[in-house]
């Protein structure tokens, strides 16, 4: 359950030098692979933005919207980057900040990087699916970026749902959804993004430990 409680010890939990440091090794393994994708897929990207963008009359606003959908396809790739790698990484984090507030608690198991990786290849394929079809949505004013915030929420809830699960033999509530959306909050922030999916597994750890105590 998300209370007052769960949230002070998730944004004390991401202000501390071990949270801090895993973040930023994997924003730098993310922005690495996503400069790699964007170079060798740029002219693929530009090819398909001018085909999707037909409808619209004028050339250059046509090439305008094709410049910011390219801009904000390097920024989706990026933040589904880090969701993978948080994902893929922090389980020994997590075991960490769970022994520091409830030292009873006992690591139930471990995830299998198979079923990780899966997991988060379908979320990933699920939101870019989601992410092109609603693409014309995306630059309508306020609707767009309810969207967009739906769509972040579903890239990052079963990963985390996933991880915390696996390694403490909790169960999926309710309140993964409101996480998610809460956790999304962040990629509208510039710095605080990187944030977002660990943030997400922290609160969904502390949500989960109090609701079992």
């Amino acid at each position: 359950m998300i209370n007052s409680t769960t949230i002070t010890k998730t944004i004390k939990d991401i202000m501390s030098p071990s949270v801090i440091g895993f973040t930023l090794k994997v924003a730098f393994l993310s922005l690495l692979i996503t400069l790699l994708i964007m170079w060798f897929a740029y002219g693929l990207l530009e090819s398909f933005l001018a085909s999707y963008l037909t409808w619209i009359p004028w050339d250059f606003l046509k090439s305008a919207v094709a410049n910011l959908g390219i801009i904000l396809t390097g920024y989706v790739i990026f933040i589904a980057n880090i969701s993978i790698f948080t994902s893929l990484l922090s389980d020994k984090l997590l075991v960490k900040i769970a022994k520091k507030h409830y030292s009873d608690v006992e690591q139930a198991g471990e995830p299998k990087i198979s079923q990780t990786l899966w997991i988060n290849i379908k979320a990933t394929l699920l939101f870019l699916l989601l992410f092109i079809i609603t693409l014309p949505f995306l630059f309508i004013p306020i609707l767009g970026q309810i969207v967009m915030l739906f769509l972040w929420s579903i890239l990052i809830k079963a990963p985390t749902e996933h991880d915390v699960n696996s390694l403490f033999n909790t169960h999926t509530n309710k309140s993964s959804r409101l996480i998610s959306i809460i956790a999304s909050l962040f990629n509208y922030v510039p710095l605080l993004n990187i944030f977002s999916s660990i943030f997400a597994q922290i609160l969904f750890l502390h949500a989960m430990m109090q609701k079992e105590a």
